[in-house]
């Protein structure tokens, strides 16, 4: 049988590993901080009418610069941009994996703070970007001299801050943010995936985008709009940054079903996010309640909770999974990543822990 040693293929991908989470059906998975709270019925019935819509329309290739979804995304965060300061794909791996065709390749490089999105290095090797891995502070933070001293030793041409961070879900400063820009003279992007989680009144990256030419904030509706099977990333910046993601960008690249679906998810933006308080409120009972176990979770501006002292980590994973529970190792020394479920589902995860906890032993 033929196996990847005995393929033609690019020096740099050799030995490398696909992404991928484990995906068993299992009664309670918290592995891939999806956003467990299904849409509300009376939105996915509007949703459901879109897409039969859309569907008559299939014959013909989509609407290639997908203008009604730029302008929605634009309504939805504000902050004076429009249209021109929005680019989409799908999801916000293709989003990013965009701005590496454009700004990365061969002889450029990429800088991001691990640990961090492992598919940030898996994008650099698909587009031969070289992968820069710099170093943290204590418990996973990210100070703006830390920051600013990679990007001065390394010099990349392109910087990726994941805001908050996964896997540790630490937050990060925009005074970080603004420390990284003024560094370097490359492109810096700012990953805000799972910035709806973020406490109430915490200001987000895109408060630093005017005046800042080469600044990108991604996003997905993947997370808090509980639409990751739909596969909608996008970002936003400055128009001539979305000139320069046509040039690499596929033809017809989003598809009519996709755009329609996210247009119609975000006429009902206020249903469609009144879960992400109660994913707070689960969060922080995880924080709360694996700290009174004698574990060590760190803080969390994300859906889910990193925490530490697990003295043997595919034990206790083994343990839960046998118990229908998944969650997730991330091969970081005495931890383990936890997502926050519905109520019940926190519950069943924090009622069999308990009995793997440093108190139980």
């Amino acid at each position: 049988m033929t196996s990847l040693d005995d393929l033609p293929l690019r020096a740099n991908l050799r030995g490398q590993i696909p992404y991928g989470a484990p995906q068993l059906h299992v009664p309670v998975a918290l592995n891939v901080n999806e956003n467990t709270h299904p849409i509300p019925p009376a939105v996915a019935v509007d949703i459901a009418r879109a897409l039969t819509d859309a569907i008559l329309t299939v014959n013909r290739y989509p609407d290639r610069e997908f203008t009604p979804l730029r302008d929605a995304l634009a309504g939805y965060l504000g902050h004076g941009l429009t249209r021109d300061n929005i680019w989409a794909a799908n999801g916000s791996n293709e989003v990013l994996q965009q701005v590496l065709q454009a700004f990365g390749g061969p002889g450029r490089s990429l800088l991001g703070y691990a640990p961090t999105y492992s598919m940030y290095s898996i994008l650099a090797s698909g587009t031969d970007t070289r992968w820069l891995p710099g170093g943290r502070d204590a418990d996973y933070e990210l100070s703006p001299e830390t920051a600013a001293r990679w990007v001065h030793e390394t010099s990349p041409d392109v910087v990726f801050l994941c805001s908050p961070n996964n896997p540790t879900g630490t937050p990060l400063s925009l005074v970080t943010i603004a420390a990284v820009y003024d560094a370097t003279p490359g492109i810096v992007v700012v990953d805000e995936a799972y910035a709806e989680f973020a406490p109430v009144g915490t200001d987000s990256a895109l408060t630093l985008l005017a005046g800042r030419p080469r600044l990108l904030v991604s996003r997905t509706m993947s997370k808090a709009f509980a639409f990751a099977g739909v596969r909608l990333g996008y970002l936003a910046a400055d128009p001539a940054i979305t000139d320069a993601l046509r040039l690499v960008r596929l033809p017809y690249h989003l598809s009519a079903l996709t755009q329609a679906a996210a247009v119609a998810a975000l006429a009902h933006t206020d249903e469609m996010l009144a879960m992400v308080d109660d994913i707070r409120v689960q969060r922080d009972r995880l924080v709360t309640e694996l700290r009174g176990m004698g574990f060590s979770p760190l803080r969390s501006g994300s859906n889910f909770v990193l925490f530490g002292g697990v003295a043997e980590p595919r034990v206790v994973f083994e343990a839960l999974l046998a118990e229908g529970i998944l969650i997730r190792d991330m091969s970081i020394p005495n931890h383990l990543r936890v997502s926050a479920g519905t109520e019940a589902e926190t519950s069943a995860f924090l009622t069999a822990i308990a009995r793997l906890s440093p108190s139980a032993e």
